[in-house]
């Protein structure tokens, strides 16, 4: 992922969170610009930085950099659910989001 990229997903996942980059530079103790000077590509988090990012979002640096899932929160939540399931809800469920992905 490159520079470009790292502000465009942390938008995409703050603008899904609901929440003005303000909002959540004050929340992780920053300063009020600190979220969008990472957006316009002015600055990169540090490494801890990081980290408080991800906490804040409620996600692992591994779903940040997961670009495939627009809610990695949602999908949490949802793989979470499917580990509770036995094999035949499983396989059924399975059939479906199969049906789904196929008509798009």
């Amino acid at each position: 992922m490159f520079e470009d990229e790292f502000a465009i997903r942390l938008s995409k996942l703050r603008i899904n969170k609901g929440v003005s980059a303000r909002d959540m530079s004050l929340s992780i103790g920053q300063n009020a610009g600190y979220i969008n000077n990472i957006e316009t590509g002015k600055a990169l988090p540090s490494m801890s930085g990081f980290f408080y990012i991800c906490e804040y979002l409620g996600i692992s640096p591994s779903e940040f950099f997961d670009t495939e899932s627009d809610d990695p929160q949602e999908l949490k939540a949802l793989i979470g659910n499917l580990k509770r399931l036995d094999k035949r809800q499983l396989h059924n469920i399975s059939e479906i989001v199969e049906a789904l992905a196929r008509n798009g």
